[in-house]
């Protein structure tokens, strides 16, 4: 009996980041709905109040914009939610990326990179956009929330632009993914744990805390929960190849990922009891204009797939079986001959006419729309294969 340690860990490293990610979300959202909700308090010194009821029973919470006239005997700290999330995320990233960076970072088509010139360009892209990030934050930028988001912006798109002309165009979204969520935790792990521990020194020492410390921190947690929903949908994107697998994967990640932002406004607008409407329908339009710019290439691409179409030959299953072999069955067979797969690839086996048939939608997707498949056509799959195998499935998989 095999034991198949990458496949458990990689299970594991992934059930451990969605449950690490789901406890910092939860707790990063409830704490801006509550920042939103609070009002003047009815007596004592702190600066805001909000009562809740929930799971039957009652809630009162208070804010005190600096630190409390004196500590409490116990105080919660949220912050492993965070570490655990970029942890497990992070090892994902040298697990299935810089591990099996042959198969799923590099693009020879792009660039002829080997595995260790792509890993330490990931690695350095994490570094660099962290320091730009906390540069912007601690320079004039950081005085107006706004400005310093659209060069933000800015400096992501130019990086996906930059990532995807190296990497496999998954890998660079990953990546995008990776940037966003290491600026997210170094902001909690450097800026706002130390300073409400500067508060809470400053307090048991008998000093007045600095209330810059305060800001720079809810500075930094307003940052993060912006950048939520962009990092969701990365997360996810893997299972959605017109996406990445777009002409221009940056362009689409830029559109949906402010569409995220956008989202995320309606919702901070909404817990302040302010307008929505004009933010409802900006991120209408951005998600609007996504779907509308993915369709429209999608269609410009097509003559890939149905060039020639109007004599197409009389394609049988026996034609189209030589080129699953020779540029599939490397990773989608029972037993894998690639060495990044123990078992075909999300359980999918491309060696006799019933399993090809079974997903002939997801092979025209993701080889024929978007060719994305083979990864980064490391078995060199050629436009006029390509185009066998979309007239083959559209003529309804003639055996």
């Amino acid at each position: 009996m095999a034991f198949d340690l990458a496949e458990w860990l990689n299970l594991a490293l992934r059930w451990l980041h969605l449950t690490a990610g789901i406890a910092w979300i939860g707790s990063s959202f409830y704490f801006v709905w509550l920042d939103n909700h609070l009002t003047p308090p009815a007596a004592g010194d702190a600066s805001g109040e909000a009562w809740s009821v929930h799971g039957g029973g009652f809630y009162h919470n208070q804010k005190y914009q600096v630190a409390p006239s004196q500590m409490p005997d116990r105080l919660h700290w949220f912050k492993w939610e965070a570490y655990f999330t970029w942890l497990s995320g992070f090892s994902l990233l040298v697990l299935v990326y810089y591990v099996g960076a042959q198969s799923f970072l590099i693009d020879p088509a792009k660039a002829p990179l080997s595995p260790a010139a792509g890993i330490a360009i990931g690695l350095t892209s994490l570094a660099v956009s962290w320091l730009a990030y906390d540069l912007m934050c601690r320079s004039s930028l950081g005085s107006n929330n706004q400005v310093l988001g659209i060069v933000w912006f800015i400096y992501l798109l130019l990086a996906a632009y930059g990532l995807d002309t190296v990497f496999s165009a998954r890998a660079a979204y990953l990546h995008i993914g990776a940037i966003v969520g290491t600026v997210m935790v170094a902001n909690v792990f450097f800026v706002i744990i130390p300073n409400q521990r500067k508060v809470v020194a400053d307090l048991v020492a008998g000093r007045a805390p600095d209330p810059a410390l305060g800001k720079a921190a809810k500075q930094r947690s307003l940052h993060n929960n912006y950048m939520t929903l962009p990092v969701l949908f990365i997360m996810i994107s893997h299972h959605y190849p017109m996406t990445y697998g777009a002409e221009r994967p940056w362009l689409v990640l830029a559109l949906l990922g402010v569409t995220g932002v956008a989202v995320r406004h309606v919702f901070n607008l909404r817990h302040r009891d302010q307008p929505t409407a004009r933010a409802m329908v900006l991120a209408a339009i951005l998600a609007l204009a996504s779907v509308t710019y993915v369709t429209v290439e999608k269609g410009s691409g097509a003559p890939v797939a149905t060039a020639r179409a109007e004599s197409p030959p009389n394609l049988t299953y026996a034609d189209i079986a030589p080129i699953l072999v020779a540029r599939c069955s490397s990773c989608h067979s029972a037993t894998p001959t690639n060495p990044a797969f123990k078992s075909p690839p999300l359980g999918v086996r491309l060696d006799s006419y019933q399993h090809v048939s079974a997903v002939s939608d997801r092979i025209k997707r993701v080889t024929i729309d978007t060719q994305i498949m083979p990864l980064a056509n490391a078995t060199g799959m050629t436009s006029d294969e390509r185009r066998a195998l979309g007239q083959w499935i559209a003529r309804g998989m003639p055996r």
